[in-house]
């Protein structure tokens, strides 16, 4: 087995794993070790990604409003293609829904981002609505699809550009304390480092025991999407993205198509998520039921694990009982939209400093993030 050196090791290259390795790759020299032969396999790849200020809990929220500048005005160099594209997010209420769609737009930082809709001016934004389905809406109109796959490929090139680099089909089975830190050890390497960074999505619990860490509860939650026709001859690229206020579905335009999910959160073990003909059935039938929509066919489907803690939040911080372990896992549905702010915290987070203050400002604080807020 080969040893090397490294001021930080990071497990897992997906984009929480990727954007904190390039921001750190700037003053310390890094190594990603990534499980699979392609980083972002599983949920980053996975990801039906839209920016959107006033979706997930108030931490959530607050990293996405310090993620926006960089994702719409990337640094030079950093991509070659967009990262987003404009596209409205429209929440929907049918009128058993309307109580919850209030209490969502009375939010103090989602009440300015929203413009309250009639049914009649909602159904004029997708047409396919169903005229007694819908009782109101609310659009955001600062929201954006993302290109996962320009921003994911952004940060692993700023990693490889400073003093970074990335190891693939490297399963971790060892992790050791040693005298001048941790030492990581994969079948065919082993890195020593001063710390250790947990970003290994679903199995951040598992990596977590390796290093007799105290776990943080992470249970990842399959979620099902599915790409079906468009009405023949509809503009359906125009129309915003469509998301029941109870999240018991959404759809958006894809390609020419359109993405559908049941908005499912099925336990699950960390694993290869593969979907289940159930939830693909029950998104069909839920957009059917508020649309007009016909699915003859489903070209598509797909699942992926999105993995939360108890209170949602992401898990951001040293481990106090496993000096020099530090944490970045839990980012639920949310790492690619926060992964601009998110790499920027726990860089700042593991080099010892405080919250940057150009995050601080958007409402960002470690305190919410912290991994012993749950001992």
């Amino acid at each position: 087995m080969n040893t090397e050196t490294a001021d930080v090791v990071i497990i897992g290259a997906g984009i929480a794993g990727a954007s904190a390795a390039a921001e750190l790759a700037a003053t310390h020299k890094v190594v990603v070790i990534e499980r699979e032969s392609f980083p972002g396999m599983h949920s980053t790849g996975r990801s039906a990604a839209l920016f959107s200020e006033i979706y997930g809990s108030a931490p959530i929220r607050a990293l996405s409003r310090a993620s926006r500048d960089f994702l719409y005005r990337p640094p030079v160099g950093f991509v070659d293609a967009p990262v987003v594209r404009q596209r409205g997010a429209l929440h929907i209420a049918a009128a058993a829904q309307l109580d919850a769609l209030e209490a969502f737009c009375a939010l103090p930082d989602v009440a300015p981002a929203i413009q309250r809709l009639s049914a009649t001016d909602t159904r004029a934004l997708c047409p396919i609505l169903r005229e007694d389905y819908v009782a109101q809406g609310a659009l955001e109109t600062a929201s954006a699809d993302v290109d996962v796959d320009v921003l994911h490929q952004g940060w692993l090139r700023q990693l490889r550009a400073g003093n970074g680099r990335l190891v693939v089909d490297a399963q971790v089975v060892g992790l050791n304390p040693i005298a001048a830190g941790w030492r990581v050890e994969t079948p065919a390497l082993a890195v020593e480092a001063r710390i250790v960074v947990n970003a290994a999505g679903a199995w951040a619990d598992e990596i977590a025991a390796l290093a007799g860490a105290r776990a943080v509860g992470l249970q990842p939650y399959r979620r099902t999407a599915l790409i079906v026709d468009s009405p023949e001859g509809s503009q359906s690229d125009q129309w915003p993205m469509v998301i029941d206020v109870d999240e018991q579905f959404y759809f958006r335009p894809d390609a020419g198509a359109l993405l559908l999910s049941p908005g499912d959160e099925t336990p699950s073990a960390p694993c290869d998520a593969q979907p289940e003909e159930l939830d693909v059935a029950i998104a069909v039938d839920r957009v059917q039921q508020a649309t007009t929509l016909e699915v003859r066919r489903i070209r598509r489907s797909w699942a992926g694990l999105r993995s939360f803690v108890a209170d949602r939040n992401p898990v951001v911080g040293y481990a106090p009982e496993a000096p020099g372990f530090f944490w970045l896992a839990g980012q639920g549905g949310y790492g690619i939209q926060t992964s601009p702010a998110m790499g920027q915290l726990a860089c700042a987070l593991v080099k010892g400093e405080g919250v940057p203050a150009d995050l601080a400002r958007f409402g960002v604080e470690a305190q919410d993030l912290r991994p012993d807020r749950f001992a």
